[in-house]
């Protein structure tokens, strides 16, 4: 357990290290989100090592947007002014992203089947 907590940290901090040198737009945990999942599709192996760990952590995701809710609370009269904007933004990007998903999923299948198709000659 001390080791996956280890890997997981060393990759956060990779990430974080990596954003504030570069100057990247992006959260530091997302990149060593990305970098995480690099080692494992690079050491398979791995895989054992952080399973139960990351077991553990997803069993208890819901603790993790608790600090979101107190910061939503914390700037309630926001939503008075900006509330209309955050909303159309929230429902327009939800929509571009499920058109995205049904393109991508047609397209794939769409590979998929070509494949399946010539393998199949």
């Amino acid at each position: 357990m001390i080791q996956s907590f280890t890997l997981l940290l060393a990759c956060q901090l990779i990430g974080e290290i990596t954003v504030k040198s570069a100057g990247l737009p992006l959260p530091g945990p997302v990149l060593g989100m990305l970098v995480l999942v690099l080692l494992l599709a690079l050491l398979p192996r791995l895989e054992q090592v952080v399973r139960p760990t990351l077991t553990g952590f997803l069993g208890h995701l819901s603790l993790l947007f608790v600090p979101a809710g107190v910061g939503i609370i914390g700037h309630l009269g926001r939503f008075g002014s900006d509330g209309p904007a955050m909303v159309l933004a929230l429902v327009g990007s939800t929509a571009l992203t499920l058109v995205v998903t049904v393109f991508t999923f047609i397209g794939v299948s769409r590979l998929v089947q070509d494949r399946g198709e010539r393998a199949s000659e």
